[in-house]
């Protein structure tokens, strides 16, 4: 075959995946609707492995373990759906009365730039830092995730029904693959990479709201359980998470208080986040997620556009699964590599050395082979 026929049939079958990838993502994006409570009943399911795995051991029957999971996550999604829904209706009766406090608080601020030659308009600041605008974003995921809380039977019976099969996937795999083992081993490295992140990430989060959570109740600032709950959601999204929770209690502290107060709330959102972030996530985590800072940021892009909000909340997850799927095939292991962060530095010294050791070997061997055939 010549290099020009080559060349062709290399594009070719490039261009033939780029269009299979094309409409499989097209195919997950217009069924959202019933992928997105899969994907969310399996990282559920994710996380109480381990707790049915605990249950096992206690000597409970699988039948009451699982039906002690179900209580669990029908209790706490029912008191936490019920917490927030409460908190953002009491937030939107009283917004005529905060979208008056902002008026005053507008033309106090006009008044003060007149007096540097500023000249302000209050309508157009307040059409453009509206609360409800600027809470816009905020709102709209609470929301994307309150439509989830509705299918939250539906969720749970998935759940139910993949932990009862998780004790035989085993034999399953056993059954159907040549080499099982392999499989397992794949399979048991991606749960534990994903269900580790889960569960500390749900740990993070929590202390990060309640941190929060606190620091509002203790300045006075209303609708502080609100707040905290969105910084505990927000923090699950890499990045630009933790700002976004920020906007709307700095917005409600100059609502309520004075532009003061509200550099005071900015300053307890940046302590908590610098803290979480750069020394208690960091120890917990290891020496990280595995994906480079730009592959976090452009799947949050990517999962968000494609899911929803849950797919914003459950970006890293899904990146770190496909990151993990390229890894374990010698033909895309070099995507795997491009999706990494900074152990490719431990990867140069541990991990590269040996293969060049094993392709130069491989190159004496070739001459000896080729002299056996002729």
């Amino acid at each position: 075959m010549t290099d020009h026929n080559q060349g062709l049939l290399t594009s070719s079958r490039f261009f033939l995946v780029a269009a299979a990838i094309m409409v499989i993502l097209a195919s997950i994006k217009a069924a959202s609707v019933i992928v997105v409570p899969f994907l969310l009943a399996l990282f559920i399911a994710i996380i109480f492995q381990p707790v049915i795995f605990w249950f096992r051991k206690k000597g409970l029957p699988p039948i009451l373990a699982i039906s002690a999971i179900f209580v669990i996550i029908l209790v706490l999604g029912s008191g936490f759906a019920g917490l927030v829904l409460n908190s953002v209706n009491e937030f939107t009766t009283n917004m005529p009365q905060y979208r008056g406090k902002l008026t005053e608080q507008f033309q106090s601020l006009v008044e003060i730039a007149a007096r540097f030659n500023l000249h302000l308009d209050a309508q157009v600041l307040q059409s453009h830092l509206d609360p409800s605008r600027l809470l816009s974003m905020s709102v709209n995921l609470l929301s994307g995730l309150g439509n989830m809380m509705t299918n939250i039977f539906i969720i749970l019976l998935i759940v139910v029904f993949m932990l009862s099969e998780a004790a035989l996937m085993p034999k399953k795999i056993a059954l159907a693959f040549p080499s099982p083992e392999k499989k397992l081993l794949q399979m048991s490295h991606l749960l534990l990479a994903i269900n580790k992140y889960l569960a500390l990430k749900t740990l993070i989060s929590f202390i990060t709201g309640a941190l929060v959570g606190v620091g509002l109740w203790l300045m006075g600032v209303d609708h502080f359980i609100l707040w905290a709950v969105i910084a505990f959601l927000f923090n699950y999204i890499p990045n630009i998470g933790s700002i976004i929770a920020a906007i709307p209690a700095i917005l409600m502290a100059l609502i309520q208080f004075n532009p003061a107060m509200a550099g005071f709330v900015a300053l307890l959102f940046l302590a908590v986040n610098v803290v979480m972030g750069n020394f208690v996530e960091p120890r917990m985590m290891g020496r990280g997620l595995g994906l480079s800072t730009l592959v976090v940021f452009l799947s949050l892009i990517f999962w968000g556009w494609l899911l929803g909000p849950v797919g914003m909340l459950l970006s890293v997850p899904l990146t770190m699964g496909v990151k993990i799927g390229f890894n374990e095939s010698p033909s895309t292991r070099w995507l795997a590599i491009l999706l990494s962060g900074d152990e490719v530095r431990h990867l140069d010294e541990e991990d590269v050395e040996p293969r060049v050791e094993t392709q130069k070997s491989d190159t004496k061997k070739a001459p000896k082979r080729a002299s056996k055939g002729a």
